[in-house]
């Protein structure tokens, strides 16, 4: 069976809560409706893992607001990556404590893996961008882009 790296989010209306609400149920009904450029996928079959990232602004955000590729070395962000997720999984895990639009499922990301720069790249950036677009804080680190 293949290990599966899920990072699936969806776009959220800020106006209002019953749009977002309607907006979840619409995309888990028809996903088809998503735009190719809403989604980020990256797959390795020999390592058996798949990352999907559906968020509408994050490629836009991902192009103009992040460091480039090389810009942080692979072990930096193995490591961000690991307290992150950690986090992330930690509020999954407490759907009375923690919005549960915003932490649908919990991130299967084990740190014995090597996922490669560009796995781990996407991973750390859509945290950042997570973390500043909806005000959420994983770590005691300041999320910059």
């Amino acid at each position: 069976m293949k290990n599966l790296i899920y990072i699936i989010i969806i776009i959220f209306l800020i106006a209002s809560c019953n749009s977002s609400k309607s907006l979840v149920l619409d995309h888990k009904k028809d996903e088809t409706a998503t735009k190719p450029s809403d989604t980020i996928r990256i797959a390795n079959d020999e390592l058996e893992y798949e990352v999907i990232i559906i968020d509408g602004g994050f490629t836009s955000w991902l192009n103009g607001q992040s460091k480039p590729r090389g810009y942080y070395t692979e072990s930096y962000l193995e490591n961000r990556n690991k307290i992150y997720v950690n986090e992330w999984n930690n509020r999954a895990r407490q759907p009375q404590r923690f919005d549960t639009n915003l932490y649908e499922m919990q991130i299967n990301y084990d740190s014995n893996i090597h996922y490669g720069y560009e796995v781990n790249y996407l991973i750390y950036n859509y945290m950042i961008y997570f973390q500043i677009t909806y005000k959420q804080q994983l770590s005691g680190f300041v999320p910059r882009p």
